[in-house]
């Protein structure tokens, strides 16, 4: 259901056909990346957080970049608590391994990571622990309607020149 709400959500721009869907696993970033045949860091992973009231946030970060949790607080304002999976779940309507930013149950404010901006396109899940699709940075903050660009993450390395899909920087 979840991959089907994704595609209804690509439909609006004729794109639900350039969903990806893989005979394997792409859950983890490693294994979308091994799927694709990518970087790590061209994976496009949704991490899912408490926000105010008990409405979650989303932060679309690069697949090799992790929270830092000082970064979130000066950002946000309070302390990074991720969601279980059955508050992602119901929360996004996605389970782990598949959320994305794209066909949301609820109304949920979706941020974008400056560790994605090196990239020309990454790679986000569609809503299954084995679907993707490529999307421009600029696509990916438009089908996302993100809310912005936040600086919430450390660990990730400039995209190098050399990698498919990195911008020269």
């Amino acid at each position: 259901m979840s991959l089907e709400s994704v595609r209804v959500h690509f439909k609006q721009w004729n794109r639900e056909n350039d969903i990806m869907e893989f005979n394997r696993s792409s859950a983890t970033v490693e294994l979308a990346a091994e799927a694709i045949g990518t970087a790590p860091g061209r994976i496009a992973k949704t991490l899912s957080f408490r926000g105010e009231e008990d409405a979650a946030i989303l932060i679309v970060a690069a697949g090799d970049a992790k929270i830092d949790n000082k970064k979130f607080k000066e950002t946000f304002g309070f302390k990074a608590r991720m969601l279980t999976p059955e508050e992602v779940l119901k929360q996004t309507g996605h389970a782990i391994g598949g959320v994305c930013p794209f066909g949301l149950k609820n109304d949920l404010k979706v941020f974008l990571d400056v560790s994605l901006k090196g990239y020309t396109t990454v790679f986000p899940a569609c809503g299954s622990p084995n679907s993707a699709i490529e999307l421009t940075i600029d696509e990916l903050e438009h089908y996302s309607s993100a809310s912005g660009w936040v600086d919430a993450c450390k660990g990730w390395e400039e995209a190098d020149a050399k990698d498919e899909g990195a911008l020269a920087l």
